[in-house]
C-alpha cells in the first residue's frame, strides 16, 4: 500500500532539488590554462632539432603574463628570444630556436589564463646524436 505525498513533503522534496540545484550553480570554478598539446611532445626523442616549441593551451592565455623559455641540460637558456602569444589564437604560445645540438632539453612554462589562475609546469624533450652514415 502507498501512501499519497503530502503538499508538505512535496515541498520539502522541491526545496532539497532546488538547493542542489543552486549549490552546483554556485560552487566556484577551478579552471586553469591546461597544456592541451606541444611540439616537441614531452619526453619526445627527436632525430632532428625542432626550430620552435609549440604550446596549446586549453583556456585563452594573457600575453603579459606568460612566458615559456628552453634549458639545456646545464640550465642555461637557450634563447634570449621572448616566447609569442598568437594574436588570432591567444590559447597557443611559441618560442623560436636556435639550432639545438644533441641533448636532453627543459621546457619551462608559465601562463595566467584570462581567468586570472597561474599555472607553472615544465616537461623535457631529447634531440638524439645524428646517425653516422653506413
Amino acid at each position: 500500500m502507498t501512501t499519497p505525498i503530502g503538499p508538505l513533503h512535496a515541498l520539502r522534496v522541491s526545496a532539497a532539488a532546488l538547493m542542489c540545484a543552486s549549490a552546483a550553480l554556485c560552487a566556484p570554478a577551478h579552471a586553469h590554462a591546461l597544456l592541451a598539446k606541444s611540439e616537441p611532445a614531452r619526453k619526445a626523442t627527436l632525430a632532428h632539432p625542432p626550430s620552435e616549441v609549440r604550446l596549446w593551451f586549453n583556456e585563452r592565455l594573457e600575453p603579459a603574463f606568460s612566458s615559456l623559455r628552453v634549458l639545456d641540460a646545464e640550465g642555461r637558456p637557450v634563447t634570449g628570444e621572448p616566447a609569442r602569444v598568437a594574436k588570432d589564437n591567444p590559447k597557443h604560445m611559441t618560442l623560436a630556436l636556435p639550432p639545438l645540438p644533441p641533448g636532453t632539453y627543459s621546457v619551462h612554462y608559465q601562463v595566467l589564463s584570462v581567468d586570472g589562475h597561474t599555472v607553472k609546469a615544465s616537461f623535457q624533450f631529447t634531440v638524439k646524436e645524428p646517425r653516422a652514415p653506413r
